[in-house]
């Protein structure tokens, strides 16, 4: 195992959550997994509720630097293309409401949130690290699958979006 796949797992695991094959993982043109989204808040309680929605899927926690960063970059994405279809959902991954409520105290969320302190939403998609980020279509199939999150990142994620807004 390299040692970043070392360091994602031991990261994973410290919040608890396990590491799964990459046989598991999704990948684009696949269905996206149908999760719960625990403890919704502005988001529906099923992913599958989305459907016919452009869906980008955020795991994150409050441990997460780069997490710190794209919280910003998703409250404008979801103020300039929601109206266009676009639904935000950040799914947390801490043990504890209490780390996630302390760090959105501090980096407000204006799209939906979900509270996944079990992991189940994360095993499912196969997350390797944080953030881990998930472009769903409109039709439910996964359209990209990004992992981190850098400033100079910021315009071609957003081309990607307005470019999936743009595809019927």
């Amino acid at each position: 195992m390299s040692w970043q796949r070392t360091l994602a797992a031991a990261l994973l695991a410290a919040a608890g959550i396990g590491v799964l094959p990459v046989a598991f993982a999704v990948e684009a043109g696949q269905p996206a997994p149908d999760v719960e989204l625990p403890a919704a808040v502005d988001a529906a309680p099923r992913l599958s509720a989305l459907k016919g929605k452009l869906v980008y899927v955020d795991f994150w926690a409050s441990w997460c630097g780069p997490c710190r960063q794209s919280f910003p970059w998703m409250n404008e994405m979801q103020a300039k293309y929601g109206a266009k279809g676009l639904q935000v959902v950040a799914i947390n991954l801490d043990a504890k409401r209490a780390d996630a409520d302390a760090f959105l105290a501090q980096v407000p969320a204006r799209f939906g949130l979900a509270f996944d302190a079990a992991g189940a939403s994360a095993k499912r998609f196969g997350v390797k690290g944080m953030p881990t980020s998930v472009l769903i279509g409109r039709n439910g199939e996964v359209l990209m699958v990004h992992q981190g999150f850098r400033e100079d990142e910021r315009q071609a994620l957003e081309t990607r979006l307005a470019a999936a807004l743009a595809t019927p």
